[in-house]
């Protein structure tokens, strides 16, 4: 059975480089609810399906999004790609549909889940003592930086007011595994603590807060913990990977490096490709 894998981005230039480098080719484009398009690709790696899914920008957006994926997939089996033979889908949306479009109590996912493992993907910001421009961040959690509450003694995460999670853990094995991939072919990288952010660090004083809420943070985006927290919802493992594209602190477009950012995340996801996502044990 092949291995089934879902890589959510926000934008379709990450789409673009993540597929380029697993070399997928297609598409089909099947319309979904709330302004998805799937867009179905064939390709020279049967053991491994994949599905790519633009799910906007954000983690309200993307949250909905990844949970609309899994829904459909839950649903019609699409996350196995029943008859499609080598490939996967890649899908493109606003990030308008909600996460109640796709709720996971509305119908049992399908034996063994849909997916065997989502990813995050896409480019980031860098802690500069910890994640150097250009290289590749693997989450070795996913984090809501700002999920809590400020107080006159200091920040409290939602767990700490008693309710609530802003982190998901991402196990081990895996973190370790595509590290080890990783550093094999060549590509600069880092595990770390990824943060999830609605608003992008622009200033010297909140890089220093969030490295000091957050001991060890390597990256900041601003989807990771949306898609955790879909792929939680089905059972599913997940893992955010980044490739830098700046340093997280005062904001400077002229040293951001959009492109070399996007070349290495599709060179991450090249290794990944012939590695990782075929070594997968199948739900």
């Amino acid at each position: 059975m092949p291995h089934r894998i879902l890589i959510v981005t926000a934008v379709a230039a990450e789409a673009d480089s993540v597929t380029a480098g697993l070399g997928l080719g297609g598409p089909e484009s099947v319309p979904l609810p709330g302004g998805l398009v799937l867009r179905r690709h064939t390709g020279p790696r049967p053991s491994a399906c994949v599905d790519v899914l633009v799910g906007g920008v954000g983690p309200a957006a993307v949250a909905a999004s990844t949970a609309t994926a899994l829904a459909y997939a839950s649903l019609t089996g699409a996350g196995s790609h029943s008859g499609t033979g080598a490939g996967g889908h890649s899908a493109t949306g606003t990030g308008s549909g909600t996460a109640a479009d796709a709720a996971p109590g509305a119908a049992g996912p399908r034996s063994g889940g849909p997916y065997d493992l989502i990813v995050s993907a896409g480019i980031a910001g860098g802690f500069p003592s910890r994640a150097p421009v250009g290289s590749v961040v693997v989450s070795a959690s996913i984090v809501a930086a700002d999920l809590g509450a400020e107080t006159p003694d200091g920040y409290l995460a939602v767990e700490e007011l008693g309710f609530g999670r802003s982190a998901h853990p991402v196990p081990d094995a895996l973190t370790s595994r595509i590290a080890a991939v990783l550093g094999a072919g060549g590509l600069p990288h880092t595990v770390g603590p990824v943060l999830t952010v609605s608003t992008v660090t622009g200033t010297a004083g909140r890089a220093a807060a969030l490295a000091e809420r957050r001991p060890g943070a390597a990256a900041e985006a601003m989807e990771g913990f949306g898609v955790a927290e879909a792929a939680a919802a089905y059972g599913v493992p997940v893992v955010e990977i980044r490739a830098v594209s700046n340093a997280v602190g005062p904001r400077d477009r002229a040293a951001w490096r959009i492109g070399e950012a996007l070349e290495a995340l599709g060179q991450a996801f090249g290794l990944l490709g012939k590695t990782v996502f075929v070594e997968l044990e199948p739900s």
